[in-house]
């Protein structure tokens, strides 16, 4: 199992970042691995939303929101047949800025186990890039 973690700041309110990380469905607008992004679910985004996400390199990828706490956590979590885990992120308001701690975990399943020793690197760079895409998103204006 990899668990890749880092820290980063957003010059914006938790609740504008909270915003942007929950409502999933907006995410091809500022993450560039993911083209498309729609809701499953009626109602309000919470415990248990789900999206569809197309990712590159994965299809179509159904996501569900949980350890849902507004402006405090919330883990997204993939559904697929050869890895589990999700991404997890805890948000500290500072001020008028956000303090974002990741927890990416991967976990290959059945065959796929095989490549556990690639899903540290892959899941490093697809943090790094994700992160910084959602900065640049946020503080562009």
């Amino acid at each position: 199992m990899a668990v890749i973690k880092r820290t980063q700041v957003i010059d914006r309110p938790v609740e504008q970042v909270f915003e942007a990380v929950v409502n999933v469905a907006n995410y091809p607008k500022w993450n560039a691995t993911t083209p498309s992004a729609r809701k499953l679910t009626a109602g309000e985004i919470g415990e248990g939303t789900r999206f569809e996400l197309e990712i590159r390199g994965f299809g179509k990828v159904p996501q569900e929101l949980r350890e849902f706490e507004r402006n405090k956590r919330v883990r997204v979590v993939p559904s697929m047949k050869f890895l589990s885990g999700g991404h997890r992120f805890l948000f500290t308001a500072q001020g008028a800025r956000t303090r974002i701690d990741h927890e990416l975990e991967m976990t290959p399943k059945g065959l796929f186990k095989i490549f556990s020793p690639f899903m540290g690197m892959m899941g490093a760079k697809n943090l790094r890039d994700t992160a910084n895409a959602l900065q640049r998103y946020l503080e562009r204006t």
